[in-house]
């Protein structure tokens, strides 16, 4: 099971998947690079060039043909995974209060590969098809190395994670690695703000089997896509990792309305915020001021091996998540008065909130159960294909639901004893906005539009993110039909 990042980030066109940027260091602006062949520009020394693959421009589009091997990236594949081909750089991440290093972020290395950095890699092994072998050799060999220094219980070790690799099996015989991972390291996941948005159900996933086993969450690159904000409830992450762009220039009003999203989750949270590319002074001035607690550049430290450091400072998780409420009614039930409408009025209701979801300025998540496919109506899938198009992450469920039930729409099919069969609901969380019809069937035997609901119409943050919380681990787990 793909468990461990590899110190590399997703930074390509969606069509293209490309490991990019991750396992460059948090330093320098890719403005400052100049422009050149891409496949040339990739193949530079990580450390004098650390942000050259970072932007999709960089890399070939998604209609671009790619040949089924590496060579016209200028990297032996098969060098670059032979054993002892990859060394793990480590780079310090430090309190910026206390000047501490409190945690390490691993990084890809291969120093005797020619031609080989991150970018050039793994784009080989995406087109070679085996990403999932290059992600395995190098989250192994971050374990090792971090295993046989044995840095202290509280250091954050954070290794990144490839959304497309999780549940690919390991290499026969890593299990005791595995094993003593978990019992001897503290591991931070860092998802990338990208692949969260491209993938969220399967890092949904991912994030659930990492917190069963006590480790952290990390969401990199913050800041860079203005969708991901919506998603920040549902990931609940334990670092907030900032990208350089906000901490390296003056943020545009976007970005200032994507800091005070930023600053209320911690806020709401105890999330902390990690700025990253800290290369001056000003950039760590800046990066207090956009309410970092932790950061990451040259200013800092230059990645280099690991090392044990003597500080008993660490990064505090943030505050446990409260249980999944079984259904959203569940949750409501004993918490909010009641009251019971007749279909037409919760329609009308209902249509509001979904309104609503089209008109934010930051793209929300949007969720609804319909009780059955059936109630999924044509014009419904119509409705909620030009909902998704607006949106950060459009969810439906009903018995029997396809995966696909519209275009753009991630569908999840209920079992039949589900009490959510019961429930009718809809769920609209943003970065600024949150709404939540939550009604249950009171099983009149009268015309489609006479029946009656009990209901509640809320706005009430948590309450909504909790029956969003509630809807969301149906999507994540359940099997749609066949």
């Amino acid at each position: 099971m793909a468990i461990l990042g590899r110190g590399s980030d997703d930074q390509a066109d969606p069509g293209v998947d490309v490991a990019s940027g991750r396992g460059e260091d948090s330093g320098s602006d890719p403005a400052s690079e100049p422009a050149g062949d891409p496949a040339s520009d990739l193949a530079g020394d990580p450390d004098s060039h650390p942000y050259m693959a970072r932007s999709s421009a960089d890399l070939p589009r998604p209609d671009t043909p790619l040949p089924m091997d590496g060579g016209h990236l200028g990297v032996d594949l098969d060098q670059a995974l032979k054993p002892g081909a990859l060394v793990p750089a480590f780079q310090p991440i430090v309190d910026l209060a206390s000047g501490a290093v409190v945690g390490f972020e691993a990084l890809a290395r291969w120093p005797t590969v020619p031609g080989a950095n991150p970018g050039t890699v793994f784009l080989a092994a995406r087109v070679a098809g085996r990403l999932a072998e290059l992600d395995w050799a190098c989250r192994l060999a971050a374990l090792r190395t971090a295993l046989d220094v044995q840095p202290d219980r509280e250091t954050a070790l954070f290794v990144n994670v490839e959304a497309e690799t999780f549940g690919a099996a390991g290499p026969a015989g890593t299990e005791w690695l595995l094993t003593e991972a978990r019992e001897r390291l503290r591991v931070v996941l860092e998802l990338t703000e990208r692949s969260l948005l491209r993938r969220p159900a399967e890092l949904l996933q991912l994030i659930g089997w990492a917190r069963k086993r006590g480790w952290g969450i990390a969401l990199d690159d913050v800041g860079a896509d203005p969708d991901s904000l919506a998603l920040l409830p549902f990931v609940a992450p334990d670092v907030i990792k900032l990208d350089l762009s906000l901490v390296q220039n003056t943020p545009s009003s976007q970005q200032a309305r994507t800091m005070v999203a930023v600053m209320a989750h911690a806020e709401r949270t105890g999330a902390a915020i990690l700025a990253e590319g800290i290369e001056t002074a000003a950039h760590r001035e800046q990066a207090l001021a956009l309410g970092a607690s932790y950061g990451q550049g040259w200013l800092l430290g230059r990645p280099g091996p690991l090392t044990v450091v003597d500080d008993s400072n660490t990064i505090p998780p943030a505050r446990p998540l409260e249980p999944i409420a079984v259904t959203p009614f569940d949750h409501v039930i004993s918490a909010r008065p009641l009251r019971i409408g007749r279909k037409a009025l919760l329609l009308a209701m209902s249509r509001h909130i979904e309104h609503k979801a089209m008109s934010l300025s930051d793209p929300p998540v949007v969720l609804s159960a319909f009780q059955t496919a059936d109630r999924f109506t044509p014009q419904t899938a119509r409705r909620y294909s030009a909902i998704a198009s607006t949106c950060a992450f459009v969810g439906a469920l009903g018995e029997g639901l396809p995966t696909a039930p519209a275009p753009g729409v991630r569908g999840a099919s209920l079992d039949p004893e589900d009490r959510l069969v019961g429930e009718w609901t809809v769920v609209v969380v943003g970065a600024h906005y949150a709404g939540a019809l939550i009604a249950r069937d009171l099983g009149d035997c009268v015309p489609d539009l006479e029946r009656r609901f009990e209901f509640v119409l809320t706005h009430d943050r948590d309450v909504v993110i909790a029956a969003g919380r509630s809807l969301m681990g149906r999507i994540v787990t359940t099997r749609p039909a066949e």
